[in-house]
C-alpha cells in the first residue's frame, strides 16, 4: 500500500468518526428544524450576527465566518429576509452591506437556542464520559492548532 492510501483500519476510524459526526449533527438540526422552524443556515446566520456582531455584521465577514461563498450567503439572506428575519443595508463609500438581525430574528433565535442546547445535550452530551469530554477537547486542541 502506498503511504497515500489509509489502510482497512483508518478507513473503518475515519467513516466511524465522520458517521457519528453526522448522526448526531442532523439529530440536533432535524429537532431544531422541527420545533422552530429554522434552519441550519438561518441558525448559524443569526447566531453569528448576535454573538460576533451585536447584532450586525458586514456581510463579506458574516460569509467569511461562516466558511460560505459571498454569492450563496447572499442568496440564503433574500430567503432570511422574505422571511422577516434579517436585513441589509449598503454601507457608505462602497464599503459593502450591513447585515442586521430584526427583531423577528432575534425571537426566532431566543427561541431557538434552548431548543438547540437540549437537542446537543439529548444527541450528544448525555454519551460523554468525563474521559470522552478530555479526549475530544485535546483532538479539538491539536485539530485546531494543525490548520492554523
Amino acid at each position: 500500500m502506498e503511504n497515500n492510501e489509509l489502510n482497512a483500519e483508518e478507513m473503518r476510524l475515519w467513516h466511524m468518526w465522520k458517521g457519528s459526526f453526522q448522526l448526531i449533527f442532523g439529530r440536533v438540526i432535524k429537532d431544531m428544524s422541527e420545533h422552530t422552524g429554522l434552519s441550519e443556515g438561518d441558525y448559524g446566520v443569526l447566531d453569528r450576527l448576535d454573538l460576533h456582531g451585536g447584532g450586525q455584521l458586514r456581510q463579506q465577514e458574516l460569509a467569511d465566518s461562516m466558511d460560505w461563498t459571498k454569492s450563496r450567503l447572499s442568496h440564503h439572506l433574500t430567503r432570511m429576509e422574505q422571511r422577516g428575519l434579517v436585513a441589509r443595508k449598503p454601507l457608505d463609500a462602497d464599503r459593502g452591506v450591513q447585515v442586521l438581525i430584526t427583531p423577528e430574528g432575534k425571537s426566532a433565535l431566543d427561541e431557538a437556542r434552548p431548543v438547540v442546547a437540549k437537542a446537543i445535550r439529548k444527541h450528544f452530551l448525555a454519551y460523554l464520559t468525563e474521559q470522552d469530554v478530555e479526549s475530544i477537547t485535546k483532538l479539538a486542541g491539536r485539530t485546531k492548532a494543525g490548520s492554523l
